[in-house]
């Protein structure tokens, strides 16, 4: 597997929002994550992320060689415990999130938002690449890079959440809710947008509103309901789910 997370438990003061939740994400998929609102699955994200420390339970990385071919005895035993580590360690492993509801730097340029998305690169001609496949990816943004952030479109501000996270080349994208608030047309253009990013090779684990969407777009999914896992199949058999089509799909 990509990533596991293992009976995480999290709190906050008190409340228990996830009570011994396991995942798993093999590489190559696209996962859903669907449940109601405060059902944890925000959290769930930020936990993996290393926004929020569990009180219990583990998350290990292990992100598979480059190619058969590199594949030595050397590369065995990479296996990370990432509990623990620090956020901006975590994105160097290969892990990206886009949180709910964009948070980019409002008062900052396009062109400066996906610079900081780039921090872990250390070589400019690397930064300019990045920058380079980001604009060929989101011609909106090429044409807006000089412009403040804060005065795009809610769709041109969720694309240019996704491209900042691009920047640091993730092999796992965590999005949280990249439909919230945008119209039909601009959710179908992100959605289409998600599918080209994973056939070229990025990860996904997708938190999303839309359930029916998430899992037409998902090859498994999980359903959270009261911080707790309570179905996991593919995302075909969701999809016929009678419990999952009367809670998520209204019907």
């Amino acid at each position: 597997m990509l990533l596991s997370a293992t009976n995480l438990t999290v709190r906050y003061g008190a409340i228990t929002a996830l009570h011994e939740v396991s995942v798993e994400i093999a590489p190559g998929e696209i996962v859903a994550l669907i449940g109601a609102n405060g059902a944890g699955k925000t959290t769930l994200l930020r936990t993996i992320s290393g926004l929020l420390k569990p009180a219990s339970g583990n998350v290990t990385w292990c992100p598979p060689p480059p190619s058969e071919q590199t594949k030595t005895l050397d590369y065995f035993g990479t296996t990370k415990e990432i509990v623990g580590m620090r956020a901006d360690e975590i994105v160097r492993l290969g892990i990206s999130h886009v949180p709910e509801g964009r948070q980019i730097f409002a008062n900052l340029t396009v062109r400066d938002n996906l610079m900081l998305g780039g921090f872990t690169l250390r070589k400019r001609r690397d930064i300019e690449e990045g920058l380079q496949n980001c604009f060929a990816r989101f011609p909106v943004l090429a044409e807006r890079k000089d412009q403040q952030a804060g005065t795009l479109s809610g769709g041109e501000q969720q694309m240019l959440a996704i491209a900042r996270a691009l920047m640091a080349k993730p092999r796992l994208l965590l999005l949280d809710e990249p439909s919230l608030g945008l119209a039909p047309l601009i959710v179908r253009q992100i959605f289409q947008i998600i599918r080209e990013i994973n056939q070229q090779g990025a990860t996904i684990f997708l938190v999303e509103q839309n359930a029916h969407m998430a899992l037409m777009l998902a090859n498994r999914g999980y359903v959270i309901q009261g911080g707790r896992v309570i179905l996991a199949d593919s995302a075909p058999k969701l999809l016929e789910n009678p419990e999952v089509k009367k809670a998520y799909l209204g019907g």
